[in-house]
């Protein structure tokens, strides 16, 4: 088990894996971990704390899994060259190559990901689509396995990977024991949504169309079918349709149940009921609400609700 670190890594996106991998390690797994940076030298991580390395991608000569940490500098700057090659080295020399969060950048860079699925941090997943067009990225997932290579959403989504590759690994009696220990989810599988991602869209420039989204989002349970939003931005339907593919890269009614989904998520986790809620946003029916829950999270309202609505714990 090899981790590969750089300057400016998200140090959670090493620890939190390598903490359920070392878990595992003690109830029974056979995993020894080592860290390699591409020069060999300690990386100064995202908080200031400087690690030390094992060594150089040189000095790995065969590993099962290789895991990229992810940090924002591999959004905000070009991927540096030396981490590219690193990666293209380890890639024939592991069994699994894994990125942990915005480390997908990397690995896309590395052109690891070309003509695969992956995943992402939900705010960069848009940005991983721009940049590299031959991937094809699903924003919503909590990980995402292609042909031996795995990629994963933010900090928590990688132990929650870390933990699924060790049930591959050793049985889920043995995850199981892993996740009571560290007081981890045993079941969130791949494909969940991150449930947590905000409606995040770029507010539009063009006047008529900003007034059409803004109410869409300030009252998302009136009527906004196409024809209605074009009404009241004063063009066709046609022309409005073009307005939102051109300016927010979505469709009038992908946009609005969008919004809804993200208002509903909200009532939901602050305690409100279900069909109270698909009321409120607009669905309509409890049913419409739960059809959309399902195709875009995979569980249903009521699910999400029971999941994720906070409770008090007394002491």
């Amino acid at each position: 088990m090899v981790f590969v670190l750089f300057d400016g890594m998200k140090m959670l996106d090493v620890m939190g894996p390598a903490e359920v991998f070392a878990e595992a390690g003690l109830v029974g797994a056979d995993y020894t971990i080592s860290y390699v940076s591409p020069s060999g030298n300690p990386v100064m991580t995202s908080v200031g704390i400087r690690l030390p390395v094992d060594g150089t991608p040189d000095n790995v000569t065969e590993a099962d899994t290789v895991v990229v940490s992810g940090g924002d500098v591999l959004v905000t700057h070009p991927v540096p060259e030396d981490l590219v090659a690193a990666i293209r080295k380890l890639r024939g020399r592991t069994r699994r190559l894994v990125s942990i969060c915005t480390g997908s950048f990397a690995l896309a860079a590395a052109g690891v990901l070309a003509g695969r699925k992956a995943t992402t941090h939900w705010r960069q997943a848009a940005r991983l689509a721009r940049a590299y067009p031959d991937v094809e990225v699903l924003e919503d997932a909590l990980f995402v396995e292609d042909d031996g290579v795995f990629t994963s959403a933010g900090v928590s989504a990688g132990m929650d990977l870390a933990l699924a590759l060790v049930e591959q690994d050793h049985g889920a009696d043995l995850a199981r024991t892993v996740a009571r220990r560290l007081v981890m989810f045993m079941q969130r599988p791949g494909g969940q949504s991150q449930f947590s991602a905000p409606l995040q869209v770029r507010r539009p420039s063009t006047p008529a169309l900003r007034e059409v989204a803004d109410l869409v989002s300030a009252q998302p349970a009136l009527d906004h079918s196409a024809r209605t939003m074009a009404a009241r931005a004063g063009v066709s339907a046609r022309h409005l349709a073009r307005l939102f593919a051109t300016e927010l890269d979505t469709t009038p009614a992908r946009y609005v149940e969008q919004v809804r989904l993200d208002h509903a998520k909200a009532l939901l986790d602050a305690g409100h009921g279900v069909a109270q809620t698909a009321r409120l946003v607009g669905f309509g029916s409890s049913e419409t609400m739960r059809r959309v829950f399902v195709a875009r999270f995979g569980v249903s309202p009521s699910q999400y609700r029971a999941r994720f609505v906070s409770t008090s714990v007394g002491g």
